[in-house]
């Protein structure tokens, strides 16, 4: 099997992770309309799928023992399928939350799936990859958000844009056999404990991801009210978000060449050093125009630091990479309202100052990564 196509297979599912949750996420407003829901019910949705992505981890490492990491990624991709149809057909508000909570596991179980096939094919080619397959999770968030408003234009049907979108998720699955069938062996337990208390380098690897996970979304969520702060235009209010993604998604695309050239520990502390230090020049600095740099700063230099922490946690077993997605999710979910708080008490300024100290904090964070990815090619792999 080639190298490139086991790539593009698992490209396929970093897409349709991103691909399905913009999809739905899109279309919010219409499904609170159709139940007349309050803006506090809607918190509650978004709630449920990410306290499923939680419950999905004491469930993970069990399935891919059993299942593999390709058949329960193909697998989790049909029930992302299943839940755009369930989020079409539930007649009641408790219904929707049972779909988006199952929708969580899914997620879940795909996101760790799909990082073990891509650390897998690192290890196996002894090449990286591992930046793209992230970057094609962003470009399946901006297909899905180009393909809502192509279908809006023409029809406001719910049912038809996720019937549509759900095809696509389907097509996906035609992937399957260009993904690997052998997952990298598992950490090894001590004989006789069926319960392993993490490693200091497992615990320390899911503290990066939580301070990595916190430091990009309080950016993404904060810019607009940020820029609102310092008077910007009402025009560029929206550019913070599409400045943090944009120059993400950019780097993400070259930063498996930074990883080749120094090595991931390197990458995660320069890029960490840069986020911090350019979002706090900007708050020094102040103006619309500082900050929307800054923004770009905690983009470029976050870009390929949680790639970098998937393969490292893939290497301790599934165990160690369910913790880290976990980690993942909480910070993303735990992050921004910890900023509001913050920002409650002391100013949006300070919280902000705050997100500083989460980026830097990931500097000796580092020190867990290999200096280089140099690992055994697998001859199985061609070119």
């Amino acid at each position: 099997m080639s190298f490139r196509r086991s790539q593009l297979s698992i490209a396929a599912l970093f897409g349709s992770l991103g691909f399905q949750y913009s999809t739905w996420a899109s279309r919010i407003p219409a499904l609170a309309d159709r139940l007349h829901l309050s803006s506090a019910e809607v918190g509650v949705l978004l709630l449920a799928a990410g306290a499923g992505a939680v419950i999905s981890a004491p469930l993970v490492p069990k399935l891919m023992a059993a299942l593999g990491s390709r058949r329960l990624a193909l697998g989790a991709v049909l029930v992302l399928a299943a839940a755009l149809a369930g989020l079409v057909a539930a007649p009641a508000y408790g219904l929707l939350l049972v779909v988006l909570l199952i929708d969580g596991v899914a997620v879940g179980c795909l996101n760790v799936a799909m990082n073990a096939q891509g650390a897998a094919l690192e290890q196996r080619s002894g090449r990286t990859t591992m930046a793209r397959l992230h970057a094609t999770f962003s470009g399946g968030i901006f297909a899905a958000a180009l393909l809502a408003s192509a279908i809006t234009a023409v029809t406001g049907s719910v049912a038809a844009h996720f019937a549509v979108a759900g095809a696509v998720l389907l097509a996906v699955t035609a992937a399957g056999p260009g993904l690997l069938t052998e997952d990298l062996p598992p950490a090894p337990r001590p004989a006789g404990r069926r319960l392993v208390r993490p490693s200091g380098v497992v615990a320390g690897l899911g503290l990066a991801m939580l301070l990595a996970t916190i430091t990009e979304g309080a950016v993404t969520d904060w810019s607009a009210l940020y820029l609102e702060l310092v008077h910007a235009a009402d025009h560029l209010l929206p550019l913070g978000i599409a400045v943090t993604s944009g120059t993400m998604l950019t780097a993400r695309l070259f930063a498996d060449r930074w990883r080749d050239r120094w090595g991931d520990r390197t990458v995660v502390a320069a890029g960490a050093a840069l986020a911090g230090a350019g979002l706090l020049a900007a708050l020094l600095a102040g103006g619309a125009g500082p900050a929307l740099a800054g923004f770009a700063c905690v983009g470029l230099g976050m870009a390929a630091v949680s790639p970098c922490l998937y393969v490292a946690a893939a290497r301790h077993g599934p165990a160690a990479l369910t913790a880290a997605a976990t980690m993942s999710t909480t910070g993303l979910l735990a992050g921004p309202p910890a900023i509001g708080f913050l920002a409650e008490a002391a100013g949006l300024r300070w919280a902000l100052t705050a997100v500083v100290g989460t980026a830097w904090l990931l500097v000796p964070c580092a020190l867990l990564l290999r200096p280089r990815l140099l690992p055994e090619r697998d001859q199985s792999l061609v070119p």
